[in-house]
């Protein structure tokens, strides 16, 4: 079980502090990393929260888990890596040609 814990369908008005107070019912918070759009700074309704034990993260996910914020129902699992490709796949070049590639 890893530490570091994705939580997902958050308020937008939500703060760092309000994540880790919520989190901190749970065990200890060792970090919290709100995800904010940046042109705008506005949080993006997504966070990465890490907790300081295998166990503390279990527990935050076993009672946050669909827990109300906000009127929201949050969504806390198991962080997955991030993929190589960026998520997006695919790759070439997408302009088009008057003339085919040989």
């Amino acid at each position: 079980m890893a530490r570091k814990l994705y939580v997902g369908n958050l308020p937008y008005d939500t703060s760092d502090q309000d994540l880790h107070a919520l989190f901190a019912s749970a065990g200890t918070v060792e970090s919290v990393n709100l995800m904010r759009d940046m042109a705008t700074g506005r949080a993006r309704g997504f966070a990465f929260v890490e907790m300081a034990t295998d166990e503390e993260a279990q527990n935050a996910i076993t009672t946050l888990n669909n827990h109300d914020m906000g009127g929201r129902n949050l969504t806390v699992n198991e962080a997955r890596p991030k993929t190589s490709s960026g998520g997006f796949g695919g790759g070439g070049d997408n302009r088009r040609r008057s003339e085919p590639r040989w």
